[in-house]
């Protein structure tokens, strides 16, 4: 009968084997540690800059009051918050329904069609459009036609940056729902509709949520497309007893913009501050989506 057992001479074999692997994996998990530190360098370092300087103008009047021109003193960017909230609104409440009925027929009505192919290619493409071309085309779909610079021509252009985020991300959260039960409510005898609408959306809500949140941490950041869209203003866009969304609308990054190639120390506060407030409204927007991007199947 042969021993399984492994013979005395080939255990010095095994054991340098053992310590070569054991050796690799923990130069490699060096690297890997290496690699994290060098890549975190950057945000702490741009973090470190915006509470330092950022945090130390932060106040309640910055938030409640108008910017400031030339030699003033004091202001804030109430209004430029007050139009970032707008804008990036108007665009989710294009970009987040057209996104998740694409996602509908991408993932589930037709995922093998050639219309399908194509608008997944689109999508794709449009993820890598440089953010200056959604505002030319927003500028020449809304602006030339309105006559004017505003909040929905900045809010179109935010939807076009939007939108292949949702597509994309929305898909994919629809096609990681278990067929098992999908088949199990066809077998009971609900529509296709009705295992869309009952099945596959609520079991893929924490993953659409998810694109959503990034989608809208993308566009609270875009500087270019507003520049060609909204512009910028000094007022609130509410005023007078109305919401003037139809005139230049201030967002905080064209105010960071504005601000920081300024000469007055008390802009440049303001940028760096308006900067923090900009980066805390992300990173609030990102963690929401890890919470809550998690599948609930």
């Amino acid at each position: 009968m042969t021993s399984l057992t492994p013979t005395v001479s080939a255990l010095p074999s095994l054991q340098r084997k053992l310590e070569g692997r054991a050796l690799r994996s923990l130069v490699l998990t060096m690297l890997v540690w290496l690699g994290a530190l060098l890549a975190s360098v950057p945000l702490i370092s741009v973090l470190y800059m915006l509470i330092t300087r950022g945090g130390a103008r932060l106040s309640l009047e910055v938030f409640t009051e108008l910017p400031p021109t030339g030699f003033e003193t004091g202001g804030g960017f109430g209004n430029a918050l007050a139009g970032t909230f707008v804008m990036v609104g108007i665009a989710a409440a294009i970009a987040v329904p057209v996104g998740i009925m694409a996602a509908v027929f991408l993932a589930e009505l037709g995922p093998d069609s050639k219309l399908a192919s194509a608008a997944r290619f689109a999508a794709k493409t449009l993820t890598g459009l440089p953010s200056i071309l959604a505002g030319v085309f927003a500028y020449a779909l809304v602006v030339m036609t309105t006559g004017t610079y505003s909040a929905p021509a900045g809010g179109v252009a935010l939807a076009v940056l939007m939108l292949p985020i949702v597509v994309l991300t929305a898909e994919e959260s629809m096609k990681m729902v278990p067929k098992i039960m999908k088949d199990a409510a066809y077998g009971m005898g609900c529509t296709r509709a009705q295992v869309i609408w009952k099945i596959v959306l609520p079991t893929g809500l924490p993953a659409i949520l998810t694109g959503v949140m990034l989608a809208v941490a993308r566009a609270a950041g875009e500087t270019a497309p507003l520049l060609f869209t909204a512009l910028f203003s000094n007022y609130w866009i509410y005023h007078n007893g109305s919401l003037a969304v139809m005139n230049p609308t201030a967002s905080l990054s064209v105010l960071i913009y504005n601000f920081s190639g300024m000469p007055f120390d008390n802009q440049l506060e303001l940028a760096w501050a308006a900067s923090l407030v900009l980066v805390m409204i992300v990173l609030i927007v990102n963690v929401i989506s890890r919470i809550f991007g998690k599948p609930k199947f």
